[in-house]
């Protein structure tokens, strides 16, 4: 279709759903319907195009590529779980750590093994950190927010063997296909990441509230739980008292992981490049992901039938966690669904029609305003990277604005609400298992996401001004 005011009916309907319900699923699935229903204005002829999206989005190989590994990463982390290996982690690094600094150095040093995605890295440091409480001096609200600092803001800035990379990739492909634009999309992640922004505003200020910032009585007015009064083996079902002690069933599968991927990825890419530098940048980087998981995940089963774990458990604990991602897995079939109608129904024609007025300068900077208020009240990067890709490429289209700063504005405003709502499951997992108040400590961290929000708008306006 050409340039319609249609096209912008299923943002109109997503964004105002998504923050009343506080669940970014239903505005997707309603704003999908009614769009569907745009381009077939028949009784069933919405439903049967609403059918046909959903369908072509899970027949593209990358998509299909996106799906398996967090299927098959969200399985490996629960057998590894069931093992005793995070539990076994937690206990042996806990008797460790003595001091703050030691507790602090731990808490920015573990993301190298821990980085494949924000609640795997919760899980395993939170409750090692929880049992040193007694010992350290530092409160629990200055513990979760280190922990969270150096979680979802780190890890949306790692280019490999994430759970977030591949669904942020596919996002800019899908984004450069509909529209017709040029360009590689791991490429443009790779050159968007400088453009985040808020992480790297979030990350400065977290290092320096670690290391060089004095709490105040107010800071550290939330005591810590008593010695006595609660064993850190009842903060989260990870660290059972029920579960074996076996910190290598952790410690081998992820650098096994991590070196499998590392070296698929540079041989992929070497096939196509002599360059050795070249060859991360030309490689099928969601295959090599995929690929890798599924060595680790067979020499993982493998180690754990040595230990005489049942197979059939192994199996039914695998399909329970891949189980747990179906939610995600759905988001990202209505994200890529929501993709296609508005396309069908012309956006990108309707945006470059009717948006040539705006300033190359503060296209940037509204994009990120809006990513971070819609992704505060929906709780949900991924939602909000869904909505606004489409919209963020087109504008940068029109706007003659680089690729990757709109890119990195949409990654940093998504990231702004995974870090600072109260509706995100990381802050929630975390309130949870330090046993916090979770409005109180949501209020408590806001003050820095909103000082590092604010120097990123500042950013972003300079970056579109001299670029």
């Amino acid at each position: 279709m050409d340039g319609s005011w249609l096209a912008l009916i299923p943002f109109l309907v997503v964004i105002p759903v998504a923050i009343w319900t506080k669940q970014i699923i239903p505005g997707l699935t309603l704003g999908l319907l009614i769009g569907s229903y745009l381009v077939e204005p028949t009784i069933l002829g919405g439903l049967q195009k609403t059918l046909s999206y959903l369908i072509k989005t899970l027949q593209e190989e990358n998509n299909l590529k996106i799906i398996i590994f967090l299927y098959l990463f969200s399985g490996l982390i629960e057998i590894i779980k069931i093992s005793g290996g995070i539990k076994g982690f937690v206990e042996y690094i806990s008797v460790k750590i003595n001091t703050k600094t030691s507790a602090l150095l731990l808490t920015w040093f573990s993301v190298i093994g821990t980085f494949s995605a924000p609640t795997f890295r919760i899980v395993t440091i939170t409750p090692i950190m929880k049992a040193l409480l007694q010992r350290i001096k530092l409160s629990t609200q200055e513990l979760g927010f280190m922990i969270e600092v150096t979680s979802t803001p780190i890890i949306v800035l790692i280019p490999i063997a994430t759970a977030f990379v591949g669904y942020m990739i596919s996002l800019i492909e899908l984004a450069l296909t509909n529209y017709g634009l040029e360009g590689n999309a791991y490429n443009l992640f790779i050159q968007s990441i400088p453009f985040n922004f808020f992480s790297i505003a979030m990350i400065s200020l977290g290092l320096y509230l670690s290391f060089f910032h004095r709490s105040t009585d107010r800071e550290m007015s939330f005591k810590n739980t008593p010695p006595d009064a609660e064993d850190w083996h009842e903060c989260h079902p990870v660290v059972s008292d029920e579960l074996p002690s076996k910190p290598l069933n952790l410690i081998i599968p992820i650098i096994l992981s991590l070196v499998l991927t590392f070296v698929i990825t540079w041989w992929d890419g070497y096939q196509k490049t002599a360059n050795h530098f070249k060859a991360f940048l030309e490689a099928d980087v969601l295959a090599a992901m995929v690929i890798s998981l599924i060595i680790t995940f067979f020499c993982t089963t493998i180690l754990f039938l040595f230990q005489k774990i049942a197979l059939t458990e192994i199996i039914s604990h695998f399909i329970c966690g891949g189980n747990e991602l179906m939610k995600i897995i759905l988001l990202l079939t209505l994200v890529w669904g929501i993709s296609a109608v508005t396309e069908d129904l012309g956006l990108s024609a309707l945006i470059t029609n009717h948006t040539a007025w705006v300033p190359k300068q503060f296209v940037p900077p509204i994009i990120f305003i809006i990513g971070a208020i819609l992704s505060y009240f929906i709780g949900s990067s991924w939602g909000t990277w869904g909505i606004l890709m489409p919209l963020g490429m087109s504008l940068a289209q029109v706007a003659a604005s680089p690729f990757p700063l709109i890119i990195g504005a949409i990654f940093a405003g998504g990231t702004f609400g995974a870090f600072a709502s109260p509706l995100s499951g990381n802050t929630v997992t975390i309130a949870k298992i330090l046993n916090l108040p979770l409005l109180e400590y949501t209020k408590y961290k806001l003050k820095p996401a909103l000082i590092a929000a604010g120097v990123s708008v500042f950013l972003y306006l300079i970056s579109a001004i001299l670029l």
